[in-house]
């Protein structure tokens, strides 16, 4: 059965010009372009302004992909909308540190002309695209409950030691973002965060629990436990990403195979519904998020320019997301639910 997890390759390539040389350009980002067959034309390791200027100048890039952290895109984006061979700018997520600074980096970018895509590729991870095939078509009925549980270390880049903002903005707005791309915007969002024993720079945000509630009266919720046990100091490891979408008419349920990373691990679903009948019904594939995922958000830039669109991962939507994580915030200084509406 075909759940429509593999997005349509996109109606044109453009030559891209990569900025960034750490793990997720060089090891997944480049491997995924070059497994669609997307033409990488230059590239600036970091945000060094020679050789982001170098890059910029040349006349061959016609996306400019930005994997660098996020405090730094705004000065990239700033220079490359001086360039009018640059037709669009996939930048990475988080798209800011901030939400203001967010809002900044979209208004540059519409008033240049310039489509802005945010790299947002939990969204394309395969069970997910599944998943929101299952949503679309009324296979599940009205949304109930929707949760994701992580027990997973993530490997926090030095430059984070340097922001007061940890897990919420660069590990769970993976989640967030996923709600919104399965449910739409919620009402409120409420965050409760531990220490994470094993981070040893000051942070506020380790461990990170938190609820969505919609208007309509379904829950989502999510704990993004990175600490997930000693499993880095002698003990036995139990790391997993497991997700569940409860229904009127049925269930989905899940695992993202990201944690298993660099072993090739796919992630999978299982559904039933009413019409269905009472057997879980479970569709295999081969492709895994890390690498294969990440060549459908370029692809949907590349197709959103050609067809003089606005991205699905479009800036404006981001910001959207972005409001989601500056409203966690905002509900862990106060310790009570945020509308989100109050960010926007």
């Amino acid at each position: 059965m075909n759940l429509g997890h593999v997005p349509p390759p996109p109606a044109k390539t453009y030559r891209i010009g990569a900025v960034g040389s750490g793990f997720i350009m060089r090891d997944v980002q480049k491997v995924a372009y070059r497994n669609a067959g997307f033409d990488v034309v230059a590239n600036a390791a970091g945000p060094d302004a020679g050789e982001v200027r170098a890059l910029l100048d040349n006349p061959q890039v016609e996306i400019l992909d930005i994997a660098i952290p996020p405090h730094a895109q705004l000065d990239v984006v700033r220079q490359a909308l001086t360039r009018k061979h640059i037709r669009g700018i996939l930048a990475q997520k988080p798209l800011a540190t901030n939400y203001k600074d967010a809002v900044e980096t979209v208004r540059l970018c519409e008033a240049a002309g310039i489509t802005l895509a945010v790299n947002q590729n939990m969204r394309y991870d395969q069970s997910i695209r599944a998943l929101k095939t299952l949503l679309t078509r009324g296979d599940l009925g009205t949304p109930v409950l929707a949760t994701i549980e992580m027990r997973a270390i993530p490997h926090w880049q030095t430059w984070l030691r340097d922001y007061d903002r940890l897990t919420l903005l660069n590990m769970s707005i993976h989640h967030l973002d996923t709600f919104r791309f399965l449910f739409g915007d919620p009402g409120s969002i409420y965050l409760s965060v531990a220490k994470d024993p094993r981070t040893q720079f000051a942070h506020r945000d380790g461990i990170a629990l938190y609820i969505l509630e919609y208007p309509s009266g379904m829950r989502a919720t999510a704990w993004d436990d990175v600490w997930a046990g000693p499993a880095r100091e002698g003990a036995a490891a139990d790391l997993y990403i497991k997700w569940r979408v409860e229904g009127t008419d049925g269930f989905a349920q899940g695992t993202i195979g990201w944690p298993q990373y660099p072993n090739a691990v796919p992630s999978t679903i299982q559904y039933t519904s009413k019409s269905a009948g009472p057997q879980l019904i479970s569709p295999q594939w081969k492709e895994v998020w890390f690498p294969d995922a990440f060549s459908g958000p370029m692809g949907e830039l590349m197709d959103a320019i050609t067809e003089h669109r606005e991205p699905v991962i479009g800036g404006r939507d981001n910001l959207r997301t972005m409001a989601l994580v500056e409203a966690g915030y905002r509900s862990l200084e106060e310790h009570r639910p945020i509308e989100v509406a109050t960010i926007l």
